[in-house]
């Protein structure tokens, strides 16, 4: 607001003596006297410093002159960069819509905890505590929020759960695309929760309950539906409902679905021939190859040479079986069998001693400690023992180290999908792909977005937190290809050495330089992308006012973005000059 001196002003008068000219600052006063305009001077500043004078002449025309450290105050400092990103990616995916096409509280409250478990994963008490330093609540409209309200959008979202899983099928699902589909666990805290149960503990957490859950996803491993199952169910307990799921509500007459050994058993994939409309692919197991290569249906020797070949059993009615051999795979497994062996053969000598020196006498004792120390790492099976009252020796089973080593570095994939549609190589990364879905499992579990531990009582809670989760993943998957250059993920991936799809993949030249060097071809350095959101973050949005103009009211100014932000920034294609100057406060 100005407080402009009436009448006053400064006057520049130049004037010449002798050719030179001359320039005289009078600070003067115009008014009236009976009608006409008169001026006065009121003082000559001539001789006071060009800044002095400036001075005057900025203050005289209203402006209010104070000191740099007293000229503005900051209120509040809130995180805003990357909050806006986060935003920016949900409104360029429609996701606010697609949770909810009509505004509601619920809403809001929902996409406020996706943002927060991308930018920082919490407790839901946490979350309600935290996100007060951002700009999430005044962005989303929840700035009265607390923990209660937030437990009454979760109960909401997990009814409205189905509408936007359906939702994303019909974005990214079509009919004869294939649909990868993984179960994972994490473990809970607590007893309270009837879903959680004792079960395969993935996590390697003694004694913990834990959550199953299964996640599928498009071919590229986009989240498309989680489903939450007591702990204590297996894997393949699970596809029932997901087959129901795929015809039924999402209305796919024809899909290929990747799933692992555990997954598709062989009991489930007749129920699969059985049902039609539904192709797999998935992976036998290493009894069933040991089988095939006693039949003569595998000749070993063959892939001194070859990586994969197509084979026809009678076992497998119906079924393409494509053999690989991966001898990088081969060397890693021989390498862990070895440091394996040699480890449990540590154990047992000790064991050995004990008996020899006299201190283990008894048969049944000398069992006992053989059971805690012969099988720790998963090996046993490749040992011969001999126990008796004061005695105990062990040899390795040469011969069945053997047979398992022959097949070091050996897979096989089987799969119901017509050599037309797919050729081998197109099955073979067909059930490679899975890692896609075992990616977001990563993501999910510990990466980013910390799934775990499960704190909720109430198993509606338990599944809309797995939810809430997902659909933080499905934002993040989306935010990682826009910024595939700026992090370590590789902005071309694809190649195979050799062109082989069962040799590794191979990293483009540019993921190799940001690895080996940390930095990107213009020199800037290379984040990760939790780094990366940090480094957004530092854009603040503060508060401030004018502590000696209080007419005028509290306004915004964002931190103006470096030049990486702005990068990140543009390629959401958010305008940075939006997020510097000033900016009225929102009333």
């Amino acid at each position: 607001m100005e407080k402009k001196q009436k009448g006053l002003y400064v006057a520049d008068i130049i004037s010449k003596y002798k050719n030179r000219e001359y320039c005289t600052h009078l600070v003067r006063r115009s008014y009236r006297e009976g009608g006409k305009v008169k001026q006065e001077t009121i003082a000559n500043i001539t001789h006071l410093p060009e800044e002095t004078r400036e001075l005057i002449r900025q203050n005289l025309k209203g402006r209010v002159l104070v000191p740099v450290d007293e000229a503005m105050e900051t209120v509040s400092s809130r995180a805003h960069g990357h909050v806006a990103a986060v935003r920016k990616m949900m409104d360029e995916l429609d996701l606010i819509n697609l949770i909810s096409p009509f505004p509601c509280r619920e809403r809001d409250l929902v996409v406020s905890l996706i943002a927060a478990r991308i930018l920082n994963p919490q407790t839901k008490l946490a979350t309600s505590r935290w996100w007060h330093t951002t700009t999430i609540p005044e962005m989303m409209g929840v700035e009265d929020a607390d923990e209660d309200d937030i437990y009454e959008a979760m109960d909401w979202l997990v009814e409205r759960q189905a509408k936007i899983e359906d939702g994303l099928a019909k974005r990214h699902l079509k009919n004869g695309s294939p649909v990868l589909y993984d179960v994972s666990s994490s473990y809970y805290e607590g007893t309270q929760c009837s879903l959680a149960q004792y079960g395969y503990n993935r996590d390697k957490k003694k004694g913990k309950r834990q959550i199953v859950y299964g996640l599928m996803t498009d071919h590229e491993g986009r989240p498309i539906s989680v489903s939450v199952y007591p702990g204590s169910t297996s894997d393949s307990k699970t596809l029932a409902e997901q087959i129901d799921k795929i015809k039924g509500r999402f209305h796919l007459e024809e899909v290929v679905l990747a799933g692992d050994r555990g997954m598709l058993t062989q009991v489930k994939i007749e129920a699969l021939k059985e049902m039609g409309g539904i192709d797999w692919v998935s992976a036998l197991r290493s009894k069933s190859i040991q089988c095939l290569v006693e039949q003569g249906h595998i000749q070993l020797s063959l892939f001194d040479t070859l990586h994969l070949m197509e084979i026809y059993s009678p076992d497998y009615p119906g079924e393409r079986l494509v053999v690989c051999r991966n001898p990088y795979l081969a060397k890693e497994r021989q390498r862990t069998r070895l440091d394996l062996l040699e480890a449990t053969e540590k154990k047992l000598g000790e064991l050995a001693k004990r008996v020899a020196a006299g201190k283990l006498v008894q048969e049944g004792k000398i069992g006992e400690a053989l059971g805690r120390v012969s099988n720790q790492y998963k090996v046993a099976k490749h040992f011969e023992f001999t126990v008796g009252e004061g005695k105990f020796s062990y040899t390795r089973d040469e011969q069945r180290i053997a047979r398992e080593a022959a097949l070091d570095g050996f897979y096989v994939i089987r799969t119901s999908v017509a050599e037309e549609r797919w050729p081998k190589e197109e099955v073979v990364l067909g059930y490679k792909s899975l890692s896609r879905a075992e990616r977001g499992f990563r993501t999910l579990k510990s990466i980013d977005l910390r799934i775990r531990p499960i704190h909720h009582r109430l198993e509606d809670r338990v599944e809309a937190h797995i939810f809430l989760c997902t659909l933080a993943y499905y934002v993040e998957w989306h935010l990682r290809q826009k910024w595939q250059s700026m992090i370590f993920d590789d902005e071309f991936p694809g190649g195979h050495e050799n062109d082989s799809p069962v040799l590794p993949a191979l990293r483009s030249e540019s993921a190799l330089a940001k690895a080996s060097t940390q930095r990107r071809p213009d020199g800037s350095i290379v984040h990760s992308f939790q780094t990366l959101l940090s480094e957004l973050g530092t854009i603040q949005c503060n508060e401030n006012w004018i502590p000696a103009v209080p007419e005028i009211p509290p306004f915004y100014q964002f931190t103006k973005p470096n030049k990486l932000q702005t990068e990140a920034l543009e390629y959401l294609g958010i305008n940075v000059s939006s997020m510097h100057g000033r900016q009225k406060k929102r009333t």
